[in-house]
């Protein structure tokens, strides 16, 4: 496998890798001007299988959308009654190049054409060990963990972390508040793990959800055998014209709270 440099184009990078014989250049998906055609988008073929869902039933209640007060958008899941997932590149200033500061996020659970179910200001964030803001990666340590000042579940149970991953042709589903339809999550319900892929240490996998700009740090979604939803992965980054997309395995998310990598 061969992978290619981060490259910085305003708010996008490219990661080239070699990916089941497929070269899949992969492009960020932080939010960006609204006015760009959905076809021409990062993450989407030639037919777009999303489908607009409301957070009312499980899995869709956990998910909610993060956004800071300099204007960046980006989805994140509720996976303890403080505590949401979401991808450390969606945390980094423009302009600066740093991790905004905590108290300017905010996630909005179950967000929905301007109404929420719950919402909530972070207290804390905390970043993969060795992320790197100015240059948006390294991918495996690209997660971020927000701790709200409050409890935002409001009787929702948080989605689980499922740490070993499934066998490729599991069933997934990707959904997350996407640049051509910010105001509610697009879901693709029918997409498939592909496989594993490296970066240095750590693997990333391979899918085929549909999802774009808006949609980084959505979780993955697998069912278990009990038909229960669970985040086996963090959406960091989609490919070209394509329905493809790079995600993070949620086993590279640290298990205990650990104050390096993060702000306060």
């Amino acid at each position: 496998m061969r992978h290619g440099q981060w490259l910085r184009r305003g708010r996008m990078r490219v990661f080239s890798a070699l990916c089941l014989a497929v070269l899949v250049v992969a492009v960020a998906c932080a939010a960006a001007p609204a006015r760009a055609q959905p076809l021409r988008l990062p993450g989407l073929g030639a037919s777009d299988p999303r489908q607009a869902v409301e957070g009312g039933a499980a899995p869709w209640s956990a998910p909610g959308r993060v956004q800071t007060e300099l204007g960046g958008r980006c989805t994140g899941a509720l996976i303890g009654p403080r505590t949401v997932l979401t991808a450390a590149h969606c945390l980094v200033a423009p302009r600066t190049g740093r991790l905004v500061q905590p108290r300017s996020v905010h996630f909005l659970r179950g967000y929905h054409l301007g109404r929420w179910e719950a919402a909530g200001r972070a207290a804390a964030l905390r970043t993969g060990p060795g992320f790197d803001p100015a240059r948006r990666g390294p991918p495996e340590a690209d997660w971020a963990l927000l701790t709200l000042d409050g409890d935002v579940a409001g009787g929702v149970r948080p989605l689980p972390l499922r740490r070993a991953l499934p066998p490729p042709g599991t069933p997934l589903m990707l959904g997350g508040y996407q640049q051509d339809r910010p105001e509610l999550i697009l879901a693709d319900r029918e997409c498939h793990l592909l496989g594993l892929v490296r970066h240095g240490a750590a693997p990333l996998f391979v899918h085929d959800c549909a999802g774009t700009r808006g949609a980084s740090g959505a979780p993955v979604l697998a069912q278990d055998a009990a038909g229960a939803w669970s985040v086996i992965g963090i959406a960091v980054a989609g490919a070209k014209g394509a329905a493809r997309g790079l995600a993070l395995p949620v086993s590279a998310v640290a298990a205990e709270p650990s104050r390096k990598g993060g702000r306060e």
